[in-house]
């Protein structure tokens, strides 16, 4: 029987034919992850998925354009069907073109703008509802140092600005949930020092090609 930090959680990754999202589900499942893997090329995402049932997780391999909104749907309802629930949607695909405005074709920044702002709004969009019925959930996104500062990229730039910013307002409109902040502060749980200390030890103990910039913390009932 598999076991680890997440098992019995059902996480849903897209962009996980490579990169970052390939890197994601298998550390995933090496904590006991039953995965979903999605991304538009179905041979190497059955590559990951034979490699992710070796470790002894499950993974449902879903072919999908995460930028077409009926497929992105699907993949979401696809996994809610096949594993009962969704805890965790991991929203990595990204693309980007590092080349100055004037070079960059039409064709380019329309395919930066639909993967990375479509194509993250359209499975957040259907996995929330289900998260929130459940009462607990993640969703994760990934941006880029270039979604904080200003960086000579135009597109990619401003896409990745959009991303940190819908990130940030989503996790403030989902935390409060409709109730008065203040009702919420009265009987918040608080961290906890040891929380403090274990994302402290994360950041000391990367590996020297690792710069965490910035880390935030915040309890449950704050997010």
């Amino acid at each position: 029987m598999q076991t680890g930090k997440l098992s019995g959680k059902i996480a849903l990754v897209t962009g996980a034919s490579s990169g970052i999202g390939e890197a994601t589900a298998l550390a995933l499942a090496a904590e006991g992850a039953t995965l979903a893997i999605a991304a538009r090329r179905a041979e190497r995402l059955d590559d990951l998925a034979k490699r992710i049932r070796e470790t002894g997780s499950a993974a449902l391999p879903i072919a999908v354009d995460v930028t077409d909104e009926t497929q992105a749907t699907a993949m979401v309802e696809r996994v809610q069907q096949d594993y009962g629930r969704l805890d965790m949607l991991l929203a990595v695909a990204g693309v980007g073109v590092a080349a100055p405005f004037r070079n960059t074709t039409p064709e380019e920044y329309r395919r930066m703008v639909d993967v990375n702002i479509l194509g993250l709004l359209y499975p957040i969009h259907a996995a929330l509802p289900s998260m929130q019925r459940q009462g607990a959930g993640h969703i994760v996104v990934v941006s880029s140092g270039t979604g904080r500062y200003i960086h000579p990229s135009v597109v990619y730039s401003g896409t990745k600005h959009a991303v940190s910013a819908m990130a940030e307002s989503l996790r403030r409109e989902i935390g409060k949930d409709g109730q008065a902040v203040e009702q919420r502060l009265g009987d918040m749980e608080q961290l906890e020092s040891e929380d403090i200390a274990a994302a402290i030890l994360y950041a000391v103990s990367q590996p020297p090609r690792v710069n965490v910039n910035i880390l935030t913390l915040y309890p449950t009932a704050q997010a």
